[in-house]
């Protein structure tokens, strides 16, 4: 958590701010929500299972919402997502509860998922969970495809690396943090 001299506290706050103030246009965010899809289809075609999955739930909509930003999605007969239409009433829907990106990161980072809201349907609510999960992006395939199996195999390596010590950080301020709290 942030403490109020952090810098992290001065950057939630101004992320806040700024996040209130400036929304950017209907079209960039229409624009980003289906680049958003044609990743999440890149990766779940991936990944067979998660396509049949999706198949038994088609037609139904999920609403995901964390402060200002809002997305729709619906699962496609193929088994894969796209964007609800205008006015689709949500099946499902997930409220990110955690304020802060910082939260939300460093809660990634442990390997935790951040506090949701959960609201609607429950064995839609227990698929979507299974695919956030069990479904994986493989950085590592895809940028082999780019530039060659070995030059990739060693970015994966380093940033393995690179995460794990951002786990070992943040487990390690964590734990501090936990542990001042306890002699408090």
């Amino acid at each position: 958590m942030a403490t109020p001299s952090s810098p992290f506290a001065f950057l939630g706050d101004l992320f806040n701010r700024v996040g209130e103030r400036l929304q950017p246009p209907p079209w960039v965010v229409h624009e980003i929500q289906h680049r958003a899809v044609l990743f999440l289809n890149h990766v779940l075609q991936q990944e067979p299972e998660a396509q049949q999955r999706l198949i038994r739930q088609q037609g139904n909509v999920v609403r995901f919402q964390w402060r200002f930003i809002t997305m729709q999605l619906v699962a496609t007969p193929a088994g894969l997502l796209d964007l609800a239409p205008e006015g689709a009433t949500a099946d499902l829907t997930l409220t990110v509860m955690q304020d802060s990106p910082f939260d939300i990161v460093r809660s990634g980072l442990r390997g935790d998922k951040p506090e949701v809201q959960i609201v609607g349907d429950v064995q839609l609510a227990a698929e979507v969970n299974w695919l956030v999960d069990h479904v994986r992006w493989d950085v590592e395939d895809d940028l082999a495809r780019l530039i060659g199996d070995v030059p990739a195999h060693a970015i994966g390596n380093g940033a393995r690396r690179v995460v794990g010590a951002l786990r070992q950080f943040v487990g390690d301020r964590a734990g501090r943090a936990a542990s001042s709290a306890g002699r408090e």
